[in-house]
C-alpha cells in the first residue's frame, strides 16, 4: 500500500505552540488501494503524531526489507553458484569415477591374462623340460646306437667283416660258375649244322628287321642239346604209324634237359617249384598245385592231388602217354627254367622256348657279370 500525505500543520510536536490553536487542521492521507484507485483518508490532528511516527516505522521497516531482500538475494546468488560449482564438481567426480571403474576393470582383465599368461608359461616350461629330458635321452640312445655302429662297422671292416662275406659270395658265384659249367660241357647247347651252314654260305645278308626277327626264332628253335634236336609235341593224339624216332628223340632231349635243370638247381641251392623225377628218357614232373593254368599254350589242365597227399606226375615223353599231359609237363620243365632264370636276375626267354632258356641259363652264369655282380 502506497500513502501520501498531505498536510498545511505546523510541526506537530506537544512543546511547539498552536498557533492556531483552537482551530481545526485536517490531514489528508491519500491510500492507495489495490485497485490503483486514490482512497483519501481523513486524519485529525490530534492522531497526526502517531500516524507519522507508524510511517515512519513502516519506512525504515521498508527499508530493511529491502536490505534483507538484497542480502538474502547476494546470499541466494552465492549459494546457487556454490550449487553449480558442487554439481559441476560432482559431475566432474562422477566422470572420474567411470573413469576408475574402466581402469579397474582393464586392470583386472590385464591380472588376469597375465595369471594366464603365467600359467601357459609354466605349462611351456614343463613341456620343455620333458622335451629337454626326452631330447637328451634320445641323444644318449643315439650316441650308444652310433657307438655301436661304428664297433659294427670295425667289425665289417675287419678280417672277419663285409669285405669277408663278398670274398666269400666271389668264391661261391666262381665254385658255382665252375661246376655248371661242366654241367654245360655234359650237355652243350649249340645251334644246329643247318644254320651254321647258311650262315657262311651267306655271311653278309641284308635282310630288314622282320627277316631278323624270323632268323631269330629261327635260330631259338633250332638249337641242339648234344646235337639232339627238341620237336614240340603235338597237341592232338599221334596215329598208329606216327614218327617213333622223332618221339624218342624228343623224350631224349627233354632227360637231358631235366637232367641239366636238376644238377643247375642243386648246385645254386634252389628248391624247384615243380621237382623232377629223373628217369632218362623217361622223366618226370611233379605238380602240386590243385590247379595249373599254362597261358603259353592257351591250355588249361586241372591236376587233382589225391587223397593220400601225393603230387600229380607228368610224363615227359609221348610213348604210351596223352599228348596233353606230356605237353603240360614240357611247360612245367620250362616253368623251372623260369625260376632258376628269375633267381639269378634273368627273364625268361618265352614260355614254348626250352633249349633256348637253358643256353641263357648257361650264357648268363658263365659270364663275368655274374662272378662280379
Amino acid at each position: 500500500m502506497d500513502l501520501e500525505t498531505a498536510a498545511a500543520a505546523p510541526d506537530p510536536s506537544p512543546s511547539a505552540p498552536n498557533p492556531m490553536q483552537g482551530e481545526e487542521w485536517v490531514l489528508y492521507v491519500v491510500d492507495k488501494g489495490i485497485n490503483g484507485l486514490d482512497n483519501p483518508k481523513v486524519i485529525e490532528w490530534d492522531d497526526l503524531q502517531q500516524e507519522l511516527a507508524r510511517l515512519w516505522s513502516l519506512t525504515s521497516e521498508l527499508n530493511s526489507a529491502k536490505e534483507r531482500k538484497e542480502a538474502l538475494a547476494q546470499r541466494l546468488e552465492s549459494v546457487i553458484k556454490v550449487r553449480t560449482e558442487s554439481l559441476a564438481q560432482s559431475n566432474e567426480l562422477e566422470e572420474m569415477k567411470q573413469k576408475l571403474e574402466s581402469r579397474k576393470l582393464a586392470l583386472s582383465d590385464l591380472s588376469m591374462h597375465a595369471k594366464r599368461s603365467l600359467e601357459d608359461v609354466k605349462r611351456k616350461r614343463e613341456q620343455l623340460g620333458l622335451e629337454i629330458r626326452s631330447l637328451l635321452l634320445a641323444g644318449k640312445t643315439l650316441s650308444a646306437a652310433d657307438q655301436q655302429l661304428q664297433d659294427a662297422n670295425k667289425l665289417l671292416s675287419g678280417k672277419k667283416g663285409c669285405g669277408r662275406l663278398k670274398y666269400l659270395q666271389k668264391m661261391l658265384r666262381m665254385r658255382e660258375q665252375y661246376m655248371i659249367s661242366q654241367v654245360c660241357t655234359l650237355y652243350p647247347v649249340k645251334a644246329s649244322n643247318d644254320i651254321i651252314s647258311r650262315d657262311k654260305l651267306d655271311p653278309q645278308s641284308d635282310g630288314g628287321k622282320s627277316e631278323d626277327l624270323v632268323d631269330s626264332q629261327s635260330r631259338k628253335s633250332s638249337l641242339t642239346i648234344l646235337g639232339q634236336q627238341l620237336t614240340v609235341f603235338p597237341m592232338k593224339k599221334l596215329s598208329f604209324f606216327g614218327d617213333k624216332k622223332e618221339i624218342q628223340r624228343s623224350a631224349t632231349v627233354l632227360g637231358y634237359v631235366a637232367h641239366a635243370v636238376l644238377l643247375i638247381a642243386s648246385y645254386l641251392d634252389v628248391p624247384l617249384r615243380y621237382p623232377v623225377r629223373l628217369g632218362g628218357s623217361r622223366s618226370y614232373v611233379l605238380d602240386y598245385a590243385p590247379l595249373v593254368e599254362t597261358a603259353s599254350s592257351d591250355l588249361v589242365f586241372s591236376s587233382t592231388v589225391g587223397l593220400n597227399g601225393k603230387p600229380m606226375e607228368f610224363p615227359l615223353f609221348l610213348e604210351g602217354q596223352d599228348t596233353t599231359r606230356a605237353a603240360y609237363a614240357v611247360f612245367l620243365l620250362n616253368k623251372d627254367l623260369e625260376q632258376l632264370l628269375n633267381y639269378i636276375g634273368a627273364e625268361s626267354l618265352g614260355p614254348r622256348h626250352v633249349l633256348p632258356n637253358l643256353n641263357e641259363l648257361f650264357r648268363i652264369i658263365q659270364s663275368n657279370e655274374y662272378i662280379n655282380k
